[in-house]
C-alpha cells in the first residue's frame, strides 16, 4: 500500500531545471486532486529519453514498467494525444503488466493527461485507491496546470537557446578580435600584408594542431617576441 506524499523519486540523469519543474508539477497535481494517492510526471524534450518524477517510489515503478514495455496509460495517452482513464483496474483488462503491478500496490484507478507543445511532451498521471475516484481529474485544475507548465518549459528552452547563441556570438567576436590583433603583430614582424599574415597564423594552427584563436592568443600575449624565425620560416613556405 502506498504511503502519504512524503517521498519523491526522480528517474533519469542528474536533475536539471526541467526535472525540478516536473517534480513540482507532480506534487501540485496530486494536491489538486484530493482523491488521488499520488502522481507521476514525465517529459521528453525532442529526444528518445523520457525522464520521470514521482511522488512515491511505487508510482515511479509503475511508470518505469509502462515506458519499458511501451504499454500502459502513459504510452496510450501519448499515442492518442488525449487523456486515458482507468476507472477500475480490478476489471480493466488493458495493459496486463501495468495492471498487475498497480493492483499489487493498492492502486485501483488512474488517469493520464498528455501535453505537447513545440517538441516537448509532458504527461501527468494521477493514481487512486478507490475505483472511479479520478473520473473528473482530467478536466479540472490538473489539466490547466499541465498546460501552463508545458508552456513554461517551452519558454525556458527558447531562453536557454538564446543564451547559448549569445555566448557563441561573444566567443566568435572575441576570437575575431584576437586574430586581428595577432595578424597585426605578424604584419609588423614580417613586413607583410594582412592576407599573408593570416595565412601564416593559419599555417601555425595547422602545424601545431591548435585552434586558430588559441594560436592568435599566444602571439598576442607574447607580442610576437621569440617567434620571428618561426614566422619567417612559415612565410617562406607559403
Amino acid at each position: 500500500m502506498l504511503s502519504e506524499l512524503s517521498q519523491q523519486e526522480v528517474q533519469g540523469p542528474e536533475p536539471d531545471s526541467s526535472v525540478r519543474t516536473l517534480s513540482e508539477l507532480a506534487e501540485q497535481s496530486a494536491r489538486c486532486a484530493p482523491a488521488s494517492c499520488g502522481a507521476v510526471a514525465t517529459i521528453a524534450d525532442g529526444g528518445a529519453e523520457r525522464r520521470t518524477t514521482a511522488t512515491h517510489p511505487d508510482l515511479a515503478t509503475l511508470a518505469s514498467v509502462q515506458l519499458a514495455v511501451g504499454d500502459g496509460p502513459i504510452p496510450t495517452a501519448l499515442d492518442r494525444g488525449e487523456p486515458v482513464d482507468a476507472r477500475d483496474l480490478l476489471v480493466d483488462e488493458r495493459w496486463p503488466e501495468y495492471r498487475a503491478l498497480a493492483l499489487d500496490s493498492g492502486v485501483r484507478a488512474s488517469v493520464t493527461l498528455p501535453f505537447r507543445r513545440n517538441g516537448i511532451e509532458v504527461t501527468v498521471s494521477l493514481y487512486g485507491f478507490r475505483p472511479g475516484s479520478l473520473e473528473r481529474a482530467a478536466y479540472g485544475p490538473v489539466g490547466v496546470l499541465g498546460e501552463q507548465v508545458t508552456a513554461g518549459l517551452v519558454r525556458d528552452r527558447r531562453y536557454r537557446a538564446a543564451l547559448a547563441e549569445v555566448d557563441q556570438l561573444e566567443t566568435a567576436l572575441h576570437s575575431r578580435a584576437v586574430i586581428d590583433q595577432a595578424s597585426g603583430i605578424v604584419m609588423h614582424v614580417l613586413r607583410c600584408d594582412s592576407a599573408r599574415a593570416f595565412a601564416v597564423l593559419r599555417q601555425m594552427s595547422q602545424q601545431s594542431n591548435r585552434k586558430l584563436a588559441d594560436v592568435a592568443e599566444s602571439v598576442v600575449e607574447g607580442r610576437g617576441h621569440g617567434l620571428e624565425s618561426t614566422l619567417a620560416r612559415l612565410a617562406r613556405c607559403l
